[in-house]
């Protein structure tokens, strides 16, 4: 599967790692939920970290349609609310 991190470009992932990063994905939910913005970072910045760990970077030149779409680093809690659909950024 194909993952964008907006700013930084696509990566393929594995299939096996969606449950790994569903989980990620809960506790960034339940941080943007409750509006608390250390918590939201940690689990922005841990979720980003773990899809650049397990991901293989795709060459900037190939462009293929992504599986979904991550916030930049830099979003703030309030563009990462906006993205959110009841299954949270991670489709799953």
């Amino acid at each position: 599967m194909i993952v964008r991190i907006l700013g930084e470009g696509q990566l393929t992932l594995q299939q096996s790692a969606l449950d790994e990063l569903n989980k990620l994905d809960d506790e960034l939910m339940a941080a943007v939920r409750d509006g608390e913005e250390a918590k939201f970072r940690s689990a922005m910045d841990a979720l980003l970290a773990r899809v650049r760990e397990l991901g293989e970077p795709l060459p900037v030149e190939e462009i293929k349609p992504s599986d979904f779409i991550l916030p930049s680093a830099d979003s703030s809690l309030d563009e990462v609310r906006d993205l959110l659909s009841s299954d949270g950024l991670i489709p799953g």
